[in-house]
């Protein structure tokens, strides 16, 4: 499984792989590596956490948080797995160096695979919520590995079961039941009468799996109990969700939708009802500026005179870059900076915001990856 912050890595002798997983071995060797990092180990109980000097006071944490991982899942998805090895790096431009040798893209789950074992390797985000986030949701797909390794056929079904099921079990057991993020996703869908079936969360990839995917784990686990979110998914790795669904909770996927439907709306229609819409508020900025699929503006961050705006855009295809706006009329004032343009940057962290301005309004500080 591959995520934006971490991967998870199965690692084991290239003799058992096929012609065709030879073929892609050259998976990770696209970036230069450029340091050389003194590796440390530190022997937990369940992990061997590796990691060098300029990250040991955070790695000795993430120990302890990997282990806290390993009593929550092991309880909650009733299996107990031998040790494995986490992979940690400072930053995630040390982490872009990380080459996988002998390893394949399995693009039925997007992991990196050579073989039967597993390893986490991930970066630190600067974040400990993230930290931690990042490491339990791995931890969970090692969990899912592990348990798929134990059945007959489970690790090939594995990889043909959809992306809900696996990266929103994941965000589930990681995140938990309580989730403002994902509160938000599923609000939004309500009122826009937009929640999908799990015929369309399998079929299409206009929805999120991973925020779509963790409420309705979450819908299933607080109506059925989590255990039976670890008995769909023993069931699924033998005979396919739509089956272990019908299983495990006596219903059709078509039934259980129909109900989370219904347990959505009846959670976030009264709180959405009496609210002023956005447009009702204020006058909109931005228009859809060319019609092209994935255009994208988000993180804004006004000026303290409330007079310019920075964000984030995708309006050159090539990426998304950091411009300045009007912020009355809309109108671009300057195009700040690009990845694509300034060798400086490998890339833009535009996720959270695009940046800080000065008390004056006259310089905007913002985070890269050089």
């Amino acid at each position: 499984f591959a995520r934006f912050s971490g991967l998870l890595v199965l690692a084991g002798s290239l003799a058992t792989l096929a012609p065709s997983t030879l073929a892609a071995q050259y998976f990770g060797r696209n970036k230069v590596q450029y340091e050389s990092f003194d590796f440390r180990v530190i022997h937990a109980d369940h992990f061997d956490i590796h990691y060098y000097p300029a990250e040991s006071l955070a790695s000795a944490d993430a120990a302890r948080m990997a282990e806290r991982w390993y009593a929550r899942l092991s309880q909650g998805l009733t299996h107990a797995f031998t040790k494995k090895s986490v992979i940690l790096y400072a930053n995630h431009p040390d982490f872009q160096q990380t080459n996988v040798v002998g390893g394949f893209i399995d693009q039925s789950t997007g992991g990196v695979t050579e073989g039967l074992r597993t390893r986490i390797v991930m970066p630190f985000t600067g974040v400990y919520a993230d930290n931690d986030h990042v490491l339990g949701h791995e931890i969970v797909h090692g969990f899912q590995y592990d348990i798929a390794m134990t059945q007959t056929g489970g690790l090939q079904n594995l990889g043909a079961l959809p992306l809900w099921v696996i990266e929103g079990m994941a965000e589930y057991f990681s995140v938990g039941r309580e989730d403002a993020h994902t509160a938000m996703w599923m609000r939004d869908a309500a009122l826009r009468n937009d929640i999908p079936t799990i015929n369309q969360l399998t079929r299409s990839n206009r929805y999120f799996p991973y925020r779509y995917g963790q409420a309705l784990w979450a819908y299933i686990g607080g109506r059925y109990g989590d255990e039976a979110i670890t008995r769909i998914y023993r069931a699924s790795l033998r005979e396919g969700f739509e089956k272990a669904f019908q299983r495990v909770l006596g219903r059709s996927t078509d039934s259980v939708s129909k109900d989370w439907h219904a347990a959505v709306r009846e959670a976030y229609t009264p709180v959405t009802q009496g609210r002023t819409a956005p447009e009702q508020a204020g006058t909109r900025v931005f228009e859809r500026y060319g019609g092209r699929r994935g255009e994208t503006d988000i993180s804004p961050s006004l000026s303290p005179d409330g007079r310019r705006l920075a964000f984030f855009s995708g309006r050159d295809i090539f990426g998304i870059d950091l411009y300045i706006a009007d912020a009355q009329t809309g109108q671009i004032v300057k195009r700040l900076t690009s990845p694509n343009n300034d060798n400086h940057f490998d890339a833009l962290s535009f996720l959270a915001s695009a940046g800080s301005w000065s008390p004056d309004g006259q310089q905007l500080v913002f985070v890269t990856q050089v």
